[in-house]
């Protein structure tokens, strides 16, 4: 990438700060019985969403006044059509989880130069686990870089993914055949695959960018391939947000996803 479209050291320093102070106040209302409530169709949020957002909004914008924002908890502002430079935020990815008590959600952002992701963080501070990515750089979890590993045969594949994506109704042929898993943080299942831990994560329903654009560039970054569930790429700051399904995977896992998930509808 050239030096226009790379992020910039300062822009990194921010996002790396910003990210790990907003892992530390959530975590003063983890297991506290923090304010809930409802979204008309879009599930749980607390007070601990809003108190991170707001952080993150002041740190990364009031460094970068001319940034585009775009995030889970704030009204959508189409400014950020016009901006090259856009932050990219769920300040917490996974709700649900973290409500209940469950050391399963993140706090997520990125930065999108002209409509790609240049740099990424990814924080679970439950476990203490950041995962940290920058374009062309590689990916790290808490300063160690990750490489891929072996991939194993996709009979044997380790998958991640609500059980229903097992059903055999949705495959050309069998699904992956290895252990199954589950967590609620859309991109904490993504980051356990570019940890070797994992070798695959599916999700077939409707996500919004905000869900996966940091995960994107950690797993890309450490070796391997996310696209929607029909292997198309993700362009990020659009109009519509909203992205149908993920593969994320190590070739050749991927393309064999791709090529055996049948199409919406059929």
């Amino acid at each position: 990438m050239s030096p226009e479209t790379d992020a910039t050291t300062q822009e990194i320093e921010v996002l790396r700060e910003a990210v790990a102070d907003a892992g530390t106040l959530v975590m003063r209302y983890f297991g506290q019985n923090p304010e809930t409530w409802d979204k008309p169709g879009e599930g749980p949020v607390s007070e601990a969403d809003l108190a991170a957002n707001d952080l993150l909004r002041e740190r990364l914008c009031g460094a970068f006044p001319d940034h585009g924002w775009l995030s889970e908890e704030s009204a959508d502002d189409e400014e950020r059509l016009s901006c090259e430079r856009v932050w990219i935020v769920d300040p917490i990815d996974g709700t649900r989880a973290f409500i209940d008590g469950k050391e399963e959600f993140t706090v997520c952002a990125a930065l999108a130069v002209r409509g790609v992701i240049v740099a990424g963080a990814v924080l679970n501070p439950a476990k203490n686990e950041y995962f940290f990515a920058i374009r062309g750089k590689g990916a790290t979890r808490n300063g160690v870089p990750l490489v891929p590993g072996p991939v194993p045969p996709f009979e044997e594949a380790d998958i991640l993914s609500r059980r229903s994506v097992l059903d055999a109704a949705k495959w050309r042929g069998e699904a992956p055949g290895g252990r199954h898993g589950y967590v609620n943080s859309i991109a904490y299942r993504v980051c356990k695959v570019a940890t070797d831990r994992w070798d695959i994560a599916i999700a077939l329903n409707s996500l919004s960018e905000w869900d996966l654009a940091a995960a994107q560039i950690i797993l890309e970054e450490a070796g391997g391939r996310m696209t929607d569930r029909a292997g198309n790429p993700i362009r990020y700051n659009s109009a519509d947000t909203h992205v149908t399904g993920l593969v994320a995977a190590i070739e050749p896992l991927h393309g064999q996803i791709v090529g055996r998930l049948l199409p919406v509808g059929a």
